[in-house]
């Protein structure tokens, strides 16, 4: 049974201003025993995923085709998902799932695949095409990857430090 995750409590409030802030953020996470999530995602699923989002803005992962009405909401929601980032519970087809989730074996895994991710956006421009925003500067990239880094992220709580 999948958790509801718009009335999930619990969740941190962030702000990443960097990729270098959204990195250490990771990091901490991986680190810290007891680390959990709060949805239903785990920590290894949901860094792969962010990780996934970058690779599909330097145009290595296809983006997935969107129905044109979705396309004009999009354009309508720009501005503000650039400020203020997406809001917990859209629903992503099933079929689209693991193409955006990609398998890892460990938040490990995930964390070198956003770290890998993140570093060639210093040397490589973010400028394919986004399958609901449309064309993207590479600066609104960086500032989209970091709003949505902060909602996924969000769900995940660092345990105790032993």
């Amino acid at each position: 049974m999948s958790i509801d995750v718009k009335t999930v409590s619990g969740r941190r409030d962030l702000r990443y201003e960097s990729f270098d802030e959204l990195l250490a953020d990771a990091e901490k996470l991986v680190s810290t025993p007891g680390t959990r999530t709060l949805g239903n995602w785990s920590l290894a699923q949901l860094l792969a995923h962010l990780a996934s989002a970058i690779q599909m803005s330097l145009g290595d992962v296809p983006p997935p085709t969107v129905p044109w009405p979705i396309r004009i909401i999009g354009f309508l929601v720009k501005g503000r998902l650039l400020r203020k980032g997406p809001s917990p519970g859209f629903k992503l087809p099933a079929e689209v799932e693991p193409k955006v989730y990609p398998s890892v074996a460990s938040a490990e895994e995930g964390r070198e695949m956003l770290r890998t991710a993140v570093a060639r956006t210093k040397t490589e421009r973010m400028s394919a095409r986004h399958p609901i925003l449309g064309p993207l500067t590479h600066e609104e990239w960086g500032k989209l990857h970091l709003r949505h880094a902060e909602l996924h992220l969000s769900f995940a709580v660092p345990g105790d430090p032993a």
